[in-house]
């Protein structure tokens, strides 16, 4: 298990300036908006269902990020992250629909068609569908976790999850979601397995798997330690590049930003 104590998290982020500007590519970025990527023609669906794709203009072969945003599945939307711009890299930004509206597993299947389409469409925008990294904070960790290791989401649309070159989920649930349990009775602070919980699909064969966390004693509702469960069982089970890291001083909310750094280090970063 590794730890990022808050001394060391300090001096990294003290540097980041400088570190950035090393980092960054100089080539033109251009962002393409609500692009429909659902095969579901309802109006929730037309208008829940688009992503946005920043890329880079005249590269080819870019590392993928996919990204889904946070919100509990109730609420949020898609945005690209400042952390990932200007940096070499695809970034697709997805919404999806909300559990108000629809069942857990449409939030997942969402999810899963939205890095279909970048599968079969990244190479459009100079991405390299070989090297596709998806993550996303607390709800969409949890999206990240589930379409990466419930291998039967991607199937649906002729994807092996295995392709994902990694999963890289920010403080996301492992258990059941909250949210579902609340909608069916339960409490956000008793936890259950079904089969909409990551931790009910740990297997060896999956894509690696890098887990991120915020401080212990400040996450949301125990997430880290229902995130080190998934990180050993995941170990025992035999997948040898299963990571989990603790961001010590760090809320919730507040993570999100360190760990950028950890999901860049992940990406085979491309300088053109």
């Amino acid at each position: 298990m590794k730890k990022f104590l808050l001394s060391f998290v300090a001096v990294m982020v003290a540097f980041s300036s400088f570190a950035q500007r090393q980092q960054r590519v100089s080539v033109e970025y251009k962002t393409e908006e609500n692009i429909f990527y659902s095969q579901n023609t309802d109006a929730y669906s037309l208008e829940r269902c688009v992503l946005d794709v920043y890329y880079p203009l005249g590269v080819q072969d870019c590392p993928v990020i996919v990204w889904f945003h946070g919100g509990g599945l109730t609420s949020g939307n898609k945005t690209i992250p400042e952390q990932l711009k200007n940096r070499g890299y695809v970034v697709i930004a997805a919404n999806y629909r909300f559990m108000n509206k629809v069942d857990v597993r449409d939030c997942i299947d969402d999810a899963a068609a939205a890095v279909a389409w970048a599968f079969n469409n990244a190479a459009k925008y100079g991405g390299d569908p070989g090297n596709i990294y998806v993550s996303g904070h607390s709800a969409g960790g949890y999206l990240t976790s589930m379409i990466g290791l419930d291998k039967k989401y991607l199937a649906k649309y002729g994807i092996d999850a295995d392709k994902i070159a990694a999963l890289i989920p920010f403080s996301g649930q492992v258990m059941t979601h909250y949210a579902y349990r609340q909608q069916h009775g339960g409490s956000e602070y008793v936890p259950t397995i079904d089969d909409t919980s990551p931790i009910a699909h740990v297997r060896a064969d999956g894509p690696p798997y890098v887990i991120v966390s915020g401080d212990r004693e400040l996450e949301l509702y125990g997430r880290y330690e229902e995130n080190a469960y998934m990180w050993r069982m995941m170990k025992l089970i035999g997948h040898e590049q299963t990571f989990i890291y603790e961001l010590d001083g760090y809320s919730h909310n507040a993570m999100a930003e360190p760990a950028f750094y950890i999901l860049r280090q992940y990406v085979k970063r491309r300088v053109n």
